[in-house]
């Protein structure tokens, strides 16, 4: 009788060989190497540690959700269907016409809106839907801003493409230049996320800039993907959206929204990260395999939450006390900054994106000097070859605390790092 060692230490079954080596060629998520770095220092004894880091909203969730649970607890012990509740499809389309100014009964919610357990997983799950074993002979590839949402990288390395990080610097705009795409990589492409306003510098795409990246994606057959997710907390102007633009596009009858995708989420528009709750609308034939796709690998929103985020989207009022709650932490770090570190006002979201020279560097200068706690750009960019990091000299503050709190960081910063 043959028998094995399964401890821990014996090496005879727990290797690195075992498993998706795919795995292999990502780094560890931002927040992990932002802990590895910091972990070796102690801020100062005297000082309450400020954390802006994960896009994480502190503002008090609407009651609408505590009461809503409540009146739904008894959908506790139900298994939900993937596809959520007509209501909830009901209402997220309403809000999209609305929001978007779409003709009324354009939009079939049963067909063109699914609901989402937040968006991270989804746009991750996307790929596997999106990418196919080759495209035009060769590794398919999946397109992404640069910086970028780190589940794009994942979703592109563990479907099997060629992630292409495409820069999105001040010169470009903060977004990816569409001119500067090839032939030759545009047919090879299954998938591109676009975000906007883009996370982390906030610039919001136009519509002229939508179009043109709608009209790629259907002469090249991929499936593009926006990530509208902050479109809710915006300063001046509200950010165009997707489906707006493609519905004023020439298309097929019946096809507005051919290879688009969009993507939103309760996490930012109403400070509900815990409640995990988004959808993803577009073109019903990709929702249609979407959703066949999610039924293997993904459990439906519960009941009780799909009351709650239903009740959400038909309520404004909380979203627009959300945006003056964050155009008073934007005047505050204005303010503050005086200009200094490269500071544009975003279009849209709620991070700064602050040119220090070196992002690490600075990083542990503010966690040691002043327990101000601020992600690396690097940490959410790529090196091209030939160029460098766009990150690298680059922080992400994310003003999810206080005004105070925010004003005081950002005093911080400027005194720490001049």
């Amino acid at each position: 009788m043959v028998s094995a060692d399964f401890s821990v230490n014996s090496g005879a079954v727990f290797t690195e060989a075992i498993g998706n080596d795919r795995l292999d060629l990502l780094t560890d998520y931002p927040f992990t190497r932002l802990a590895n770095l910091l972990a070796p220092i102690t801020p100062r004894a005297n000082v309450a540690p400020i954390l802006l880091t994960v896009g994480e909203p502190q503002h008090t969730p609407p009651a609408i959700i505590e009461e809503t649970l409540r009146a739904n607890s008894a959908g506790w012990n139900k298994y939900p269907p993937v596809g959520g509740t007509p209501e909830f499809r009901a209402a997220a389309g309403d809000w999209l016409t609305r929001r978007y100014d779409l003709p009324a009964g354009l939009l079939h919610a049963d067909s063109s809106i699914l609901p989402l357990s937040g968006t991270r997983e989804a746009l991750f799950m996307l790929a596997l839907l999106a990418v196919p074993t080759r495209k035009a002979g060769r590794q398919p590839a999946v397109l992404m801003p640069n910086p970028f949402y780190a589940p794009y990288e994942g979703a592109a390395v563990m479907a099997g493409a060629e992630p292409v990080f495409l820069s999105a610097t001040r010169e470009t705009g903060f977004l990816p230049d569409l001119d500067a795409l090839t032939p030759e990589l545009l047919e090879r492409t299954a998938l591109f996320y676009l975000c906007t306003p883009a996370n982390p510098q906030g610039a919001a795409a136009t519509p002229a800039y939508l179009a043109k990246a709608i009209g790629l994606a259907r002469q090249y057959g991929f499936v593009l993907a926006v990530d509208e997710c902050y479109a809710e907390i915006w300063l001046d102007a509200p950010p165009a959206g997707a489906l707006q633009v493609a519905t004023a596009l020439p298309h097929e009858d019946g096809k507005p929204w051919a290879n688009l995708l969009v993507f939103h989420s309760l996490s930012k528009r109403s400070s509900a990260a815990g409640l995990r709750s988004g959808f993803v609308a577009g073109d019903p034939a990709l929702i249609g395999r979407f959703s066949r796709l999610r039924s293997y690998g993904c459990a439906g929103m519960p009941l009780p939450v799909l009351a709650a985020s239903t009740a959400l989207w038909r309520d404004e009022a909380h979203v627009e006390e959300n945006r003056a709650a964050y155009r008073a932490k934007f005047a505050a770090a204005e303010a503050e900054l005086g200009g200094r570190y490269g500071y544009c006002r975003p279009a849209g979201g709620f991070f700064l994106w602050l040119e220090v020279g070196n992002g690490e560097e600075a990083a542990k200068r503010l966690w040691a000097e002043g327990a101000v706690r601020v992600l690396p750009g690097a940490y959410l960019s790529r090196s091209n070859p030939g160029e460098p990091n766009p990150g690298d000299a680059y922080i992400r503050v994310a003003l999810v605390q206080d005004t105070d709190t925010v004003a005081q960081a950002c005093a911080s910063i400027v005194r720490i790092l001049g």
